[in-house]
């Protein structure tokens, strides 16, 4: 999701240097929802984890 989130920030630095505004924007906000998303996804399997207790030797 991160390397998603990196294409589409690269995409927008290159589609700015030449002159496309339009493109650039629509990329850097899906570079910034993408970002996001895997922020969330981050933060909820830190959150849940696996659970219970170890498993017993």
């Amino acid at each position: 999701m991160l390397r998603a989130a990196a294409v589409a920030f690269i995409l927008a630095i290159v589609a700015a240097v030449f002159g496309q505004g339009g493109l650039s924007n629509l990329a850097t906000q899906a570079a910034i929802v993408l970002a996001l998303i895997a922020l969330v996804m981050l933060v909820l399997g830190m959150l849940g984890g696996r659970g219970g207790a170890p498993p017993a030797v």
